[in-house]
């Protein structure tokens, strides 16, 4: 078995939405990023390549590339499925935890859970996604942006 850890974290822009876990939030803001932004996303797709040993998001999807402008970060994680399948690992469980002032998220949460679970081809029962705040403390706290930890466990595909 092996553990990965990712982290992400952007700002917020104007806008009208956010995207988390493949879920189109609406929100008084937008996410400042070349993707689509999706933290949660951003941050499992981390800890899945750390845990097989296979860099990070950066290497393989540079956000200086124009065919990554807004796309959809679950496109990227099926991707990373198949970079984890090739290296002849599974997903026994994750657990992320994305921190933000608001909007409240609790209503997502599921929704989250079964569009990641769909990508992956797990059951959701193996997915924690849990969102916190910052108690109004830093970047977070000012609500100028949002961050996710996210801890994988991969094992070898017997």
């Amino acid at each position: 078995m092996r553990v990965g850890n990712g982290f992400d974290i952007h700002s917020f822009e104007a806008g009208t939405q956010i995207t988390l876990g493949g879920v189109i939030i609406p929100f008084s803001r937008g996410i400042r990023a070349h993707s689509d932004g999706d933290v949660l996303v951003h941050a499992l797709i981390d800890g899945i390549l750390g845990a097989i040993n296979a860099g990070d998001i950066g290497k393989h999807f540079p956000d200086d590339d124009e065919k990554y402008k807004g796309v959809n970060s679950l496109h990227l994680l099926t991707h990373v499925k198949t970079l984890m399948s090739s290296a002849e690992f599974s997903l026994v469980n994750m657990d992320a935890t994305i921190i933000l002032e608001k909007p409240k998220l609790i209503s997502y949460l599921d929704q989250m859970k079964r569009n990641i679970a769909s990508v992956l081809g797990c059951s959701t029962d193996i997915l924690s996604i849990k969102a916190t705040t910052s108690e109004r403390i830093g970047f977070v706290g000012r609500q100028e942006g949002i961050a996710c930890l996210c801890s994988v466990l991969v094992d070898k595909i017997q």
